[in-house]
């Protein structure tokens, strides 16, 4: 049998053209390697790029933030001030001069651990600010319901430290004894050590009473020592009986009613849970009838 000639020229041809195909393929692997690989590398620079812009921009937000809160906090924290003018209009405040309605909400007996946050959520949703006039004996159990209070802006007064009748009635210097007693909490509660409130009120209000000689020797005392106090004017009797809405209502807008100067009492002590409800309707009547909400570092802090 006769044996086939090779052309060895063709298989040469072929060998050729296979590692010419081969070395293309070769070198689209490379370039789509190459294209996938800077892609990546270039996506990932742009992320890293992206991602420190973003934390950039977060921390600048941060910083302006706490900036925000310190300017906050520095116009909240007003210092109270003494003085002939802020004593006059302190005693004055229901005959001051000019048409402007204003309310002032006054809160007693507070701090406490249930009621006092409810209220300072509303305050702060309302962007209205208060008076405090704490208990030396409550601020004791929960100073910080008090720098709270503080920090919100609003006004920290004394009530004494018991509200112990027999206590800080028993003489003239025992209700200036509960005050400074009460003035040393606060400071330590609110972290200034120079803070005085210059402003009292008397438990059971500065009149009358059994203990009305007593009161009437003490408020002499204090305004020697450049104390102001101050009672009320309004009332939504959340301290008396048992209330309902209702009565409460009907209590404020007796005692309110026809007023330019408007100083409302109310408690926040731990069973005055119906006071935290009916806080909202007190600010929208005041609101509606076109009062503008004070505290008194607006009196004491010119």
């Amino acid at each position: 049998m006769e044996e086939e000639d090779v052309d060895l020229t063709e298989i040469s041809d072929v060998k050729t053209g296979r590692r010419k195909m081969i070395n293309r393929i070769l070198v689209i692997i490379t370039i789509v390697f190459t294209v996938v690989i800077t892609a990546i590398i270039v996506g990932l620079l742009l992320a890293k790029s992206h991602n420190e812009k973003l934390l950039a921009e977060y921390k600048a937000q941060e910083e302006a933030k706490k900036e925000n809160q310190k300017e906050e906090i520095e116009i909240n924290q007003r210092q109270p001030v003494y003085s002939e003018n802020a004593k006059n209009r302190m005693q004055n405040i229901y005959a001051e001069e000019g048409e402007e309605k204003a309310v002032y909400l006054t809160f007693d007996d507070g701090p406490s651990s249930n009621v006092t946050p409810q209220i300072l959520q509303t305050l702060e949703n309302e962007k209205v600010k208060a008076t405090f006039f704490v208990l030396g004996s409550r601020a004791e159990l929960y100073p910080e319901l008090v720098k709270q209070e503080y920090e919100k802006g609003h006004y920290i007064a004394n009530h004494g430290y018991s509200h112990n009748y027999k206590a800080i009635y028993s003489a003239p210097n025992a209700v200036l004894d509960e005050y400074n007693r009460t003035e040393e909490i606060i400071r330590q509660a609110i972290g200034q050590e120079r803070y005085n409130s210059y402003l009292f009120r008397f438990p059971g209000g500065s009149s009358g009473g059994k203990y009305a000689k007593i009161k009437k020797a003490a408020m002499e005392l204090l305004d020697q020592n450049n104390i102001a106090h101050i009672n009320w004017n309004s009332l939504t009797s959340d301290a008396v009986g048992t209330p309902t809405e209702e009565s409460m209502i009907s209590s404020l807008i007796s005692t309110a009613e026809g007023k330019n100067k408007v100083v409302v009492l109310m408690h926040d002590s731990g069973t005055k849970q119906l006071t935290a409800d009916f806080l909202p309707h007190v600010i929208s009547y005041f609101r509606d009838n076109g009062y503008a909400f004070k505290n008194f570092y607006d009196i004491m802090c010119e």
